[in-house]
């Protein structure tokens, strides 16, 4: 469905369904960054920090990302954050930028540029969302995440891949495995979109 993965280069929005599923959101977002990057960029409007917290430590550690990898900024204002994702974009030691930002919708011209910039570098640009919205976007995919019940202690979501501006559609039930650092398919541990050899500029998702 991917193409092999993830493209680098570009940007992907990843929204929870609601409030209550922000942190299965986000350890999708964790997962993502933790496969396509030595180092992060996590950015996020101030208000975000007081509804769901800051990023902890050990929690990063579990999903493989070490929090010496990661660098936080916490900005006032939603343009302020958009034009700190720009600027980490532009950065070629940064692998991978997350924004973190709470409800209300994109201004155009500023996610399309986090676009050219993430292509610029070929880094990973992901905009975290407290809610979907269905406002226009360059993104190149954008993914809905829920919770999902597991009877294992592995973390599972259900991922809602809703627009994929390269290929179809789909839904999947995904497993974070701990021991190999990856998402599997729930129903088996087939590994999802794979590296291909002829693509070494995707992240594996």
């Amino acid at each position: 469905v991917l193409g092999g993965g993830l493209m680098r280069g570009a940007l992907h929005e990843i929204a929870a369904t609601g409030e209550a599923h922000m942190a299965a959101a986000t350890g999708f977002a964790l997962g993502v960054t933790t496969l396509a990057s030595q180092c992060a960029v996590w950015i996020a409007e101030d208000m975000a920090a007081l509804e769901s917290g800051a990023p902890y430590g050990p929690g990063l550690d579990g999903f493989g990302l070490a929090p010496e990898r990661l660098v936080t900024v916490a900005v006032a204002q939603r343009r302020d954050l958009l034009w700190a994702m720009e600027e980490a974009l532009r950065c070629r030691a940064t692998g991978c930028v997350i924004g973190e930002m709470r409800h209300g919708a994109l201004d155009a011209v500023a996610v399309r540029r986090l676009s050219l910039a993430a292509a610029e570098t070929g880094a990973l640009a992901l905009i975290l969302r407290a809610a979907p919205e269905d406002d226009a976007s360059t993104a190149a995919t954008r993914w809905l995440v829920d919770a999902a019940a597991s009877m294992h202690a592995h973390p599972h979501f259900l991922t809602r891949l809703v627009r994929n501006r390269r290929g179809p559609r789909g839904q999947w039930i995904l497993r974070w495995s701990d021991s190999d650092g990856r998402f599997t398919l729930a129903a088996h541990a087939q590994p999802v979109a794979t590296l291909p050899v002829h693509r070494p500029h995707r992240a594996v998702a």
